[in-house]
């Protein structure tokens, strides 16, 4: 072979392998590759999200734990001492930080006339309890509160010690109770004592009472009929103390 078929040979192999790598290009299968979704946050965007969501869940505000104090007053005074406090701390805005001014109550009755009459009576005279939140309960508060009129002083005085949780739960349960069951006589009926009968048959006798049934409020007492003993059964309502 000759130099110049050689070289017409060289240009024909170089021609024929550039036109195999267009061909290789153009036919390169397009359909397996996908273009990113910018509509789709990545990975660590998503992560990021997660993170700010699980934040806002977290409470916010939460109230602290609330503890109760004993607030001694004049006997007697404890209801118009309670109005005075209430209206102080609604007045100062305080109702955040005081939660409460309760005073410890049941329900109980007397026979009056022949009529039940029911009121209510303090269970723990001469002290009203505060419930607060110690860590914002300020010294003005506690001051405004110590000064109001007919007030003693705090338990701990100007440094109010507050009551243990068993304390507080036992005396806030018997309140409960109370309120749950039915009114108590204010002067129960003993065994023994004189009574005078203000309604029924045996009316303006008087009797001495042998039994007494606190469930059905049924009493069971000697009348003396004609210089005889007799016993009959009376209801609390037709029955009164002897003066």
């Amino acid at each position: 072979m000759t130099e110049e078929e050689l070289q017409n040979s060289s240009e024909n192999e170089s021609s024929a392998n550039a036109e195999d790598a267009v061909d290789t290009e153009e036919t390169v299968d397009t359909s397996s590759v996908e273009a990113p979704d910018s509509s789709e946050p990545s990975t660590a965007v998503e992560e990021e999200e997660q993170v700010v969501v699980q934040e806002r869940k977290e409470p916010v505000g939460v109230n602290p734990t609330t503890k109760w104090y004993s607030l001694r007053v004049i006997s007697g005074k404890e209801r118009k001492i309670k109005e005075r406090i209430d209206l102080e701390i609604q007045r100062s805005g305080w109702g955040d930080v005081v939660k409460q001014i309760f005073l410890p109550t049941e329900k109980v009755y007397k026979i009056r006339n022949g009529k039940k009459v029911i009121m209510e009576r303090n269970i723990l005279p001469g002290y009203i309890l505060v419930e607060a939140v110690p860590e914002q309960f300020t010294g003005e508060m506690i001051q405004t509160i110590a000064g109001t009129p007919n007030v003693i002083h705090f338990l701990g005085k100007n440094k109010p010690i507050p009551m243990r949780d068993s304390e507080a739960n036992k005396l806030l349960g018997k309140v409960d109770e109370s309120a749950d069951a039915s009114e108590a006589m204010v002067e129960p009926f003993i065994i023994g004592e004189s009574i005078k009968i203000i309604d029924g048959p045996f009316n303006e006798f008087v009797g001495e009472i042998q039994e007494i049934n606190e469930e059905k409020k049924k009493l069971k007492v000697i009348v003396k009929i004609f210089g005889r003993g007799t016993e009959v059964e009376l209801g609390f309502m037709q029955v009164e103390k002897q003066s």
